[in-house]
């Protein structure tokens, strides 16, 4: 809100600048839209153009890594979780009805 407010003046000073105010709308509805709901069946990660839907067997185990969680497949693909906290992870699990894991996951930051 704070973006798009501040954009207004900026916008309106030219006609041509006037869709610098598709970005602080852009940026409200990725962050309306995006998230993770839990079934019965499976998880279902929405983000701003689309959704992925995961049976609960398909995932091994969920990690964290620089707070951000993930699922990871059987595969050992990691599939980011929108909008999920390290503290959110246990009710995730609970959501399951199985035992899956929860990891810590170091990663290193520096290069070679």
């Amino acid at each position: 809100m704070l973006t798009f407010v501040g954009g207004t003046p900026l916008a309106l000073s030219e006609w041509w600048l006037t869709p610098i105010l598709l970005i602080p709308v852009g940026i409200a509805v990725w962050a309306w839209r995006s998230g993770v709901d839990a079934t019965g069946d499976g998880l279902r990660v929405r983000g701003l153009v689309g959704s992925r839907r995961f049976a609960w067997s398909e995932i091994e185990a969920f990690g964290v890594a620089r707070r951000q969680a993930f699922a990871i497949l059987h595969q050992g693909v990691r599939v980011p979780l929108p909008a999920v906290r390290r503290e959110d992870l246990p009710r995730l699990i609970a959501a399951s009805g199985s035992e899956l894991v929860a990891e810590d996951v170091e990663e290193d930051d520096t290069e070679d």
